[in-house]
């Protein structure tokens, strides 16, 4: 018989957190967006009870750590511009010109 859960957890930018937690899930879990699109929604399935419990409580703590990356990816953000494109990568000093 399986255990499962489903956790979700609404943020401001959801995409970024499931994005962020994504690495760390292990093949018994799938971490999507939302339909609505406001939240996480993550599904873990596992054979026994104790298994599903160190699971969520493992997810538990990736999401916090998650959670602090992106409100850390939103605030450099403001200081930063998020695509500066090829421009920034032009260095007219290693140009080559064919002739």
């Amino acid at each position: 018989m399986s255990r499962r859960a489903t956790i979700r957890t609404e943020h401001d930018d959801p995409a970024l957190v499931a994005r962020a937690l994504r690495p760390d899930n292990t093949d018994e879990m799938e971490t999507v967006v939302a339909d609505d699109g406001d939240a996480v929604v993550t599904r873990i399935d596992r054979d026994s009870t104790g298994g599903l419990h160190s699971t969520v409580d493992d997810y538990v703590v990736n999401l916090e750590v998650a959670v602090d990356v992106a409100a850390q990816a939103r605030a450099g953000q403001h200081d930063q511009p998020t695509d500066t494109g090829p421009v920034s990568d032009h260095n007219p000093e290693h140009t080559t010109h064919n002739e």
